[in-house]
């Protein structure tokens, strides 16, 4: 096993957990196994009773899967991860080993509609109460504590209207309770944002994104310290089943290594077409955590080192604007996806929020003109000029 020492990101995302077998690979090899041998009947016995280390069941763990694990806990700074066969399974999984029947959730309002099903509707019918709030202000948070709150849960930044919330602040008022922190940090990256350095508990990614960042699998991740993993998920996780493929587990692992090359490319295009879109006309908002104008920037520069490749922008003329302008995009795709290698563009309102009702959207600052745009790899200039001819073609 390769040892990460003290190394920086981009080492770690290179050589970080790796496994070789006695063929001594180059690249990291593909376990497609579903089981495992054991020489002797009392070797079997020893390892199911946790006394021989060892592989017993790839729903459990399996050596490419847990080179994944070891590459995410060196650049996340976690002591133990478990992959996941989506980002959705990660969520759920991390909720639901977290609490039981008569506790209560607090989470941002601000969430994926996935997400927050899992906490305005799944939880509730296993007598898990859950206080929707507006994350951005930690009063909210203090308000909402109940006796039995056990859990904090945020996405930061959310989608898709990129609001900041304070992550240190919430762990420091779950900490006083008795409370845990889940973070989902998929907008900001492993790169741009450490919620556990910032006091989070529990981190949740969907690897789908920026982490495979390139259209081909699904994938998750829930990261934390090994005794809440030993303690909380390992059981659920060993039963239920939400384990990742070997197959997209070796996917994600080449993700892993041009990560940091493909997140500052994209969020330096982002910054770019972000100040191009705030001077437009057509443009009635326009929100990125790395303008001085976004509505938590003392927040962004406390606890991100970098402004997300991610876009939100509101087209005046609402959806028949936000629609022309997503038609007539050459180089951009009409997608739901987002931290792909292609710069994707979707319309909230009516994909990945379109079963919120219209006035739980509008808490949220998604109107009928709002448009996420995720920035991919392609050149900047490009897709400036692709960005302003749909403008211009929207307008008529």
């Amino acid at each position: 096993m390769t040892k990460t020492r003290n190394w920086k990101p981009q080492t770690a995302l290179v050589h970080g957990g790796t496994l070789r077998s006695g063929f001594g690979e180059t690249a990291e090899a593909m376990y497609l196994t579903q089981g495992y041998v054991y020489e002797t009947a009392q070797a079997a016995e020893a390892r199911f009773k946790g006394e021989e280390p060892g592989f017993i069941y790839s729903r459990y763990a399996n050596p490419t899967v847990d080179m994944f694990e070891k590459r995410m806990c060196a650049l996340e700074g976690a002591e133990d991860a478990r992959a996941t066969a989506s980002g959705m399974a990660a969520v759920s999984a991390a909720l639901l080993c977290s609490v039981k029947a008569g506790d209560h959730i607090v989470a941002a309002r601000a969430l994926f509609g996935s997400c927050r099903w899992v906490v305005e509707t799944l939880a509730p019918r296993y007598g898990i109460e859950a206080t929707l709030i507006d994350g951005t202000d930690i009063a909210n948070w203090e308000k909402a504590v109940r006796p039995n709150t056990k859990l904090f849960f945020l996405e930061s930044p959310t989608n898709p209207t990129l609001e900041v919330v304070d992550i240190a602040a919430v762990a420091a008022l779950a900490n006083s309770i008795g409370a845990r922190v889940i973070v989902d940090n998929v907008f900001a990256t492993p790169l741009q944002q450490k919620p556990l350095q910032l006091g989070a508990h529990i981190v949740v990614y969907s690897a789908t994104k920026h982490i495979d960042g390139q259209g081909r699998c699904l994938g998750g991740v829930i990261l934390s310290d090994k005794k809440w993993i030993d303690e909380n998920l390992h059981d659920y996780f060993r039963h239920t089943g939400p384990s990742l493929s070997p197959f997209n587990a070796w996917t994600l692992l080449k993700g892993l290594e041009t990560l940091p090359l493909r997140v500052r490319q994209q969020t330096e295009s982002a910054g770019k077409i972000a100040d191009f879109l705030a001077g437009r006309p057509e443009i009635a908002r326009l929100i990125y955590p790395g303008r001085a104008d976004h509505p938590q920037a003392d927040i962004v520069r406390k606890q991100m080192s970098g402004g997300s490749t991610l876009i939100c922008l509101d087209v005046k003329g609402g959806k028949q604007a936000a629609f022309a302008l997503q038609n007539a995009l050459d180089i951009v795709l009409i997608s739901n996806n987002l931290g792909d290698a292609k710069s994707l563009i979707t319309h909230p309102a009516t994909t990945t929020h379109k079963n919120l009702s219209d006035e739980a959207r509008a808490e949220l600052g998604i109107g009928p003109g709002t448009l996420r745009l995720s920035v991919g790899l392609e050149d900047t200039d490009d897709l400036l000029a692709d960005i302003e001819q749909a403008l211009k073609a929207a307008k008529e």
